[in-house]
Order: C-alpha cells, then structure tokens, then sequence
C-alpha cells in the first residue's frame, strides 16, 4: 500500500502525528494564542478565495518552478522556520535540511532551533535559509550571522512579529518548559509514545543549543518565555537598518501584515518582504494573512512570501494568485515529521505537488503567471 492511499492529505498525517508524539508536544506544535480566532480567519479566509475552472485546454503538465531571489525552484513552497523541532521530532532540523536539499527547496533553520546551524546547514546544501530572533547584543548577533554565513546559510530571515512574548495558554496548561522537563505528567505521556521517546533518548532532550552558547543560563522557564527572549530585543528601524549594514546577503523580513511597513521596508533595503501572522501564535485580534496580501503586493515590487493557515496544494495557488511569489509551510512538515518520520516529510511535498498539479489542471493553468486570471473576483 503506499503512502498516498494511506495518507492522501495532510490533515491524514496530522492525525497520525497527534497519536504518535505525546500530548504536551503536540499542544506546542498545533496551538495558537488567545481563544485561537486568528488560527481560524486563517483557514476560513483561504477557504472564501473562489477560482474559476476553465475548460478546453488540451492536455499539459503545469510547470511548478519558480525564482526567488536568484535561485531557482522546481516548487513554489519552502519549510518555514519552526523553534525547537527537535521537540516534535528527534532529529527533525537535519531530516528537514535534507529534505529540502533532495528537492531543491529552502530550508529555514530558527534560532532558537535544537541544533547549532554548523550541525544542520551542511545537510541544507544550497537551500539554506537562517531566521534571525534580534539579539539585544550586536556582538552576539554578528556573531550568529557568522556561524549562520559559515555554516552554509545563505539568505537572512529577520523576524519582526514577536516584539514580546505571547501567552500561548495552552502550552502553559500543558506544563511545557524550556528546555522540556519531564515531570511525572509529562513522563507519562512520553512513555505512552515508544518512537518518539526513542528518538529522544538517542538524541538527547532538545535544547536551545544556540542560544545556550550565549549564556550561562540552564534555568527551564516557561515555553513561552524561554532563553532566546532573555537575549533578543525588540527590533526598531535602526536595528533593521545596522542588520542590512553588517549583512551582505539576501535579507527577508518575516511577519509583514500592513502594506506601509512593507513599502518602507522595499525603501530601507529589504530584499523581500514575507507576509505572516505566525500562523495565530502571537496575537489573536489580527487579520488573516490571505486577507491582507493583495494591499501588501500592491505596496512593494519585491518578492513576496506568504505563510499562515496553508493545508493543501489549492491553498498554495491561492496565496500565489493573490500575489505571492513563493509559499511557506511550518506545521504541515512537522505534521509529516510526526507521523512518518523523515520520509513524512518529503510525502507532505509530495502531497502538495500532486495537489497543485489537479487543480491546475482544473484551472487551465499552465504556468503559475496564470494563477492570477483563474480568481473568480478580486480579493
């Protein structure tokens, strides 16, 4: 029977994750903030974006590939970064570096990740992409941009959404710590999932190992109030503006929902603009991200990313018909990681491509240029 019989969505292996990773991993993989509102317009406003089949076209392949910043694609879709990975899964930022380098797509590696960019970039290859949580420190952050330059990462992605810590409730009622501690409850939970708690015990509990090479601190605090926040600022334009000066690779800023930011933005520098609500994580009185995507294309001729509520391949050549040249996915790929391990991961792609292939198919959209004329109306 093969994979796709068996796990023919993604919401197939995010059922299969959710019985196969223990309970309080699975509330800080899957979790929003508040009452989860935003985590809903998401998904609610992808599904109010109608298209236009279209018949009569013959038969055609749709070409997937794409270009972003000067590098070229086989698919419109990278692996947005995703703190502590190694939680969800053991070994996770390696298998996903080596995913992304099998399939020729970007890779984004956290800061605070479980593992040092020198042990996950060289499994990256060219697909390298580092997320950068500001440090308040200048001297640490020249020095992770090295370690990230060093280590094979290429392109910058600077966060911006986080200027503070969220709630995350129910992380917190889940007892999740930085770095994890297995209380009784929580040794309960691991033990009721043998894979993942054998990966753990090969791997080690997962660490901020980065961020821990700054500071002497081991304290584990609250999930949502780790170590990174004890180092990192709240950046301002200044801070934007000493980051584009000391580097000088592609630099994207992440968590753009307001099209004057993203104007200002294409003035000071940037090379591309990724428009994200962290997916609900942060704040729950925002707007869907699909819904405020077309004012941010209209406000910049850079590159656009898009992430935050994508489930399938139809809600890919959504954000791409809306604008957006390149699409990024977090969850769906820890999903995968969950369910299947390493090979979950390279099925989630697998999942989306032969999803955007059928419904191209049905749009007559030979190439994704024409993704924009199948809308059924203005956005």
């Amino acid at each position: 029977m093969t994979l796709h019989s068996r796990y023919p969505a993604i919401s197939d292996l995010k059922a299969r994750a959710r019985r196969r990773i223990p309970h309080f991993v699975w509330e800080y993989l899957d979790s929003a903030t508040g009452v989860e509102a935003t985590q809903r317009r998401n998904r609610t406003a992808l599904d109010q974006v109608l298209m236009n089949p279209s018949i009569l076209h013959g038969e055609f392949t749709p070409d997937l590939s794409t270009t972003l910043l000067g590098h070229t694609h086989p698919l419109p879709i990278g692996i947005a970064p995703v703190g502590m990975s190694g939680l969800v899964w053991p070994g996770a930022e390696q298998m996903l570096a080596r995913t992304a380098a099998r399939e020729g797509i970007p890779y984004t590696l956290s800061t605070v990740a479980s593992q040092l960019p020198e042990d996950v970039g060289p499994h990256a290859g060219a697909q390298g992409w580092f997320q950068l949580y500001p440090p308040r420190d200048p001297a640490i952050r020249d020095d992770i941009l090295k370690r990230a330059k060093d280590s094979g990462f290429h392109t910058i992605v600077l966060t911006v959404d986080v200027p503070v810590a969220s709630r995350r409730e129910r992380q917190t009622r889940a007892g999740l710590t930085n770095p994890p501690k297995l209380t009784p409850r929580l040794a309960m939970q691991a033990a009721q999932c043998p894979a993942w708690l054998s990966g753990i015990r090969k791997t080690g509990m997962p660490r901020l190992r980065l961020m821990e090479s700054y500071t002497d601190n081991r304290t584990a605090l609250p999930s949502n109030h780790h170590i990174g926040y004890l180092l990192r600022t709240s950046p301002d334009w200044d801070y934007f503006k000493s980051l584009r000066d000391v580097w000088d690779g592609p630099l994207i800023v992440k968590g753009i929902c307001n099209p004057d930011d993203a104007a200002r933005l294409t003035d000071e520098g940037a090379d591309a603009i990724w428009v994200s609500n962290h997916a609900g994580r942060q704040f729950d009185g925002g707007p869907a991200t699909i819904d405020v995507l077309p004012r941010v294309r209209a406000a910049t001729p850079l590159p656009v990313i898009f992430d935050s509520g994508i489930e399938g391949g139809l809600d890919v050549l959504r954000a791409l018909a809306l604008g957006a040249d390149f699409v990024m996915l977090g969850r769906a790929f820890h999903y995968g990681l969950g369910a299947l391990g390493e090979p979950g991961a390279a099925h989630v792609l697998d999942i989306l491509r032969q999803d955007m292939i059928s419904n191209m198919g049905q749009l007559g959209a030979k190439t994704l240029r024409d993704l924009p004329k199948c809308l059924r109306s203005t956005h």
